[in-house]
């Protein structure tokens, strides 16, 4: 009876559950739960890393561009166009051969960097830095060993400028390393890696157009991935600029001359005795000699000091800081 009563309730679950189709509803919930994952070209930066990365090179291009105005005397404009990530050899296999590659360092982040730039833009900023107009003559020649060091100085004013806008994420130094025609000649990683590529649109006086491009790949901004984000960047950003101004508010009132007095003691007189004072007059003061005098800057209380002499001069020596009183 028994056998025949569990028979009976496994044939109600088959009628029961025959018309759904579990199968079906097993794959859409699978679909649901997860995604696509590429193990060839796997996201190693997410949206928010990359969105960091913009910030940073925003506010480096606008930094940037005030500078190369005054450097070049022409008007300079720069703007991030994009922020991919891409494997190192997509990279370089969609960079033109002729594209001057730059390769620095941004100590104390591991590995290089590189920095592309077309050579339209590099054209004109050589004619400008050897007294030309800033025309275009010819792009596709070799540099001459003048254009290459020229070339290296613009470089290193660059990044520079770089150190700088990332001195928001921590503290580095900029390093240059080398300067190479193309990108195949000098890899910076292995060619499967994956990179984070920054393209810019740089716009040299009103006629001249090109494009320059920073990559960094993944073991280069590893370490540094916890900060990169808009949040941290904000915050820190914030600190820096406290910082900043509160330096820079110390270094324009350093020459800004202030009053000191020092009080050797005070007394009380009637009015009556001031009319009568004359030379050899002798006033007592409520200042004992053993005991430390009251510096005043500005007239208020600053420091405890000891009279002296010094070279024939009196002279006070201060010896602690007078607690501040509101």
């Amino acid at each position: 009876m028994e056998n025949q009563d569990f028979n009976t309730d496994d044939d109600n679950i088959v009628e029961e559950t025959s018309g759904l189709d579990l199968d079906e509803e097993f794959s859409n919930e699978f679909k649901r739960a997860c995604k696509l994952y590429n193990f060839r070209r796997p996201d190693k930066f997410s949206k928010e890393h990359l969105k960091a990365l913009q910030d940073i090179h925003r506010d480096f291009v606008r930094h940037l561009a005030t500078i190369l105005t005054g450097y070049l005397r022409m008007e300079v404009e720069i703007d991030v166009i994009s922020v991919d990530q891409l494997t190192y050899e997509e990279y370089i296999c969609s960079m033109p051969s002729h594209v001057q590659n730059m390769i620095f360092k941004l100590n104390p982040l591991s590995g290089e960097i590189s920095m592309g730039m077309s050579p339209e833009i590099l054209a004109v900023v050589l004619d400008r830095m050897l007294g030309g107009a800033g025309v275009v003559y010819d792009t596709g020649k070799e540099l001459t060993q003048i254009e290459e060091l020229l070339t290296i100085k613009f470089v290193e004013k660059i990044i520079k400028i770089l150190e700088e806008a990332w001195g928001t994420i921590l503290p580095v130094k900029s390093e240059f390393v080398a300067l190479a025609n193309g990108y195949h000649s000098v890899p910076i990683t292995t060619s499967g890696e994956i990179v984070t590529l920054i393209s810019f649109e740089v716009r040299l006086g009103q006629k001249n157009f090109g494009l320059m491009n920073i990559c960094f790949p993944y073991p280069v901004l590893e370490t540094v991935l916890p900060k990169l984000t808009p949040q941290y960047i904000y915050q820190h950003t914030t600190v820096v600029a406290n910082e900043i101004g509160k330096n820079e508010t110390l270094e324009k009132i350093k020459s800004v001359e202030l009053e000191m007095q020092v009080i050797l003691g005070m007394a009380q007189i009637e009015i009556n005795d001031v009319l009568d004072l004359k030379p050899d007059d002798v006033i007592k003061l409520d200042q004992r000699l053993d005991k430390e005098l009251i510096a005043c800057v500005n007239k208020k209380e600053k420091f405890y000091v000891i009279p002296g002499m010094h070279k024939n001069k009196i002279c006070v020596k201060i010896v602690g800081q007078k607690p501040f009183k509101e």
